[in-house]
């Protein structure tokens, strides 16, 4: 992994944050530090992990977020998490053109959906990354049709 170093430069012109990512090459840990940081990092989920250590999760890394039993699982490529919020508190602090409710259960990441397949009996079958499949519910069907053709 290669070394970041973090400056600040006061420039008195600027309205906005200006960050430039300077290395010698564009190469995926480059890419991925950018992706990071264009993400909406006030979105921060905090979970814990399989040892019990304290993790702040990037909203953009969320593929998944499920209730099982009392519990709240959030789902990466990589980990999974537990937290110990509602997921209707989690749900609030997320992004929702980004996140949608697919059933009383479940929230997905839309940028982690990779196909969705109406059936002939009007449910809705859900393709995540990492090859996971969920499915949504018949009665949260007409909010994810709004969100995906755009009108919500």
């Amino acid at each position: 992994m290669k070394k970041i170093n973090l400056r600040f430069e006061r420039d008195e012109t600027l309205g906005d944050i200006d960050i430039i990512v300077r290395s010698a090459e564009e190469d995926s840990e480059v890419k991925a530090l950018m992706d990071r940081i264009s993400s909406s990092e006030s979105e921060l989920v905090a979970a814990t992990d399989g040892s019990g250590t304290l993790n702040m999760i990037p909203a953009a890394e969320i593929i998944l977020l499920s209730v099982n039993g009392k519990q709240v699982s959030i789902i990466t490529e990589n980990n999974r998490f537990t937290a110990r919020q509602s997921l209707g508190s989690i749900e609030s602090s997320l992004d929702p053109a980004r996140f949608v409710r697919i059933s009383r259960y479940e929230i997905v990441n839309l940028s982690k959906v990779i196909k969705y397949d109406f059936t002939l009996a009007g449910t809705l079958r859900i393709e995540l990354a990492g090859g996971m499949e969920t499915w949504a519910s018949r009665r949260c069907i007409p909010q994810i049709r709004r969100r995906l053709a755009g009108k919500e």
